[in-house]
């Protein structure tokens, strides 16, 4: 096998993979959750400035800032708490959904799959430095 199939072959891999992942979170169903999962991580400071602003209620604008100010440092933890909140939102409005449920199972087994394969590794690697 060519480098050039080799390739290829790789590009083929990645737009499936990519495919798969684009039409599960433009799922209908998904969104509807990570909508919601949004809202109560993070849309409701707008909703505080928006209706802070509008009535003058000073303490609502103050709080819906903080939060927003909160939300653009690097260490906010709201992404990891979105995604897994919107996953078990799936999960409970629709569980009958199982087409999705499936592509959600397969990601999850792949990634624990992924981590233990790398924890072999740095465990194999570290049995290596230890005998040399």
């Amino acid at each position: 096998m060519g480098m050039v199939e080799m390739k290829e072959e790789t590009k083929v891999t990645i737009k499936e993979k990519f495919k798969k992942l684009i039409q599960f979170i433009l799922n209908p169903r998904f969104l509807f959750c990570f909508g919601l999962a949004w809202m109560i991580t993070n849309g409701w400071c707008y909703i505080f400035i928006g209706v802070g602003t509008y009535y003058d209620i000073e303490w609502m604008f103050y709080v819906g800032t903080t939060y927003l100010a909160f939300l653009w440092l690097p260490i906010t933890p709201e992404k990891i708490i979105t995604i897994p909140l919107a996953i078990a939102f799936l999960k409970w409005f629709f569980p009958k959904d199982e087409k999705t449920l499936a592509v959600l199972q397969q990601m999850y087994q792949k990634a624990k799959d992924a981590l233990k394969s790398k924890k072999k590794k740095a465990k194999k690697k570290d049995n290596q430095d230890e005998t040399t």
